[in-house]
């Protein structure tokens, strides 16, 4: 009897794993990678002055802050009108790292102390980690410009597709 069981779990076990690849499973990346979100109001606003962040780069909680505080935005004045702003804010906690189920906006979560509101991607604890070999003067390069712009080296960034495989440093 306890033959047969265990035969029994490795023809489930082989059944469902088979099941799951053939469905595509987690993708090709493994379930790291952002899906891909839109909004119209965050694209046309948000663009017009910066890349387009994926709202999976950070908590809810840093992106309320972030939005509370439009008209110092990083030094600017971004301030939107009430509806427009209250729309962005929605979406970008619907789709914040903290409600994603992805392994690279759970890292990015995971690397936040529950108590920190950060503002920039850049200063997360995963963000630094994983750009560790980065030197600092790479980033100043006059074709990147800082450590806030993804879009840069990650061609992919605005669709929420950071893989390694697909990093280019421009000189």
């Amino acid at each position: 009897m306890k033959k047969w069981m265990q035969f029994l779990i490795l023809i489930c076990s082989i059944t469902s794993t088979s099941a799951l690849l053939a469905s595509g499973g987690l993708g090709e990346d493994g379930g790291k990678q952002m899906p891909e979100v839109t909004n119209a109001k965050w694209k046309a606003e948000c663009s017009s002055c910066h890349m387009l962040y994926h709202p999976g780069l950070l908590p809810e909680r840093s992106w309320n802050k972030l939005m509370g505080g439009l008209d110092k935005h990083f030094g600017e004045n971004a301030s939107l009108d009430a509806e427009t702003q209250a729309e962005i804010t929605r979406f970008l906690a619907l789709n914040s790292a903290d409600k994603q189920d992805n392994r690279r906006s759970k890292r990015f979560n995971q690397s936040i102390p529950a108590n920190a509101i950060p503002l920039r991607i850049s200063e997360t604890r995963y963000f630094v980690s994983k750009h560790d070999e980065v030197s600092a003067t790479t980033f100043k390069r006059k074709s990147i410009g800082s450590a806030a712009n993804c879009a840069a080296c990650h061609k992919g960034a605005e669709k929420g597709n950071f893989s390694e495989s697909q990093v280019k440093i421009p000189r």
